[in-house]
């Protein structure tokens, strides 16, 4: 074997073995650290379960983890 084929070869395994491109992987990491964030604002350090960061700021925050996800796994491969 050449090693023009070889590195074809090796182009082609290295583009085609992932499902999903870097940006898409990306992506997913942010949605894992918004919806850890919510929750970590969620379990909070204050007693005051009314407060805006448990009541407001933290399901937000979750909400819009999840919305990224779905975004990451629908996005196209680039």
């Amino acid at each position: 074997m050449s090693k023009e084929q070889t590195s074809t070869k090796k182009e082609s395994i290295n583009s085609d073995s992932f499902l999903f491109g870097r940006e898409n992987y990306m992506l997913m990491g942010a949605s894992v650290l918004f919806i850890a964030i919510g929750f970590g604002l969620m379990a909070g350090k204050s007693e005051d379960i009314f407060s805006f960061q448990k009541i407001t700021l933290a399901p937000v925050m979750v909400i819009a983890g999840f919305v990224i996800g779905i975004f990451a796994i629908m996005r196209k491969k680039a």
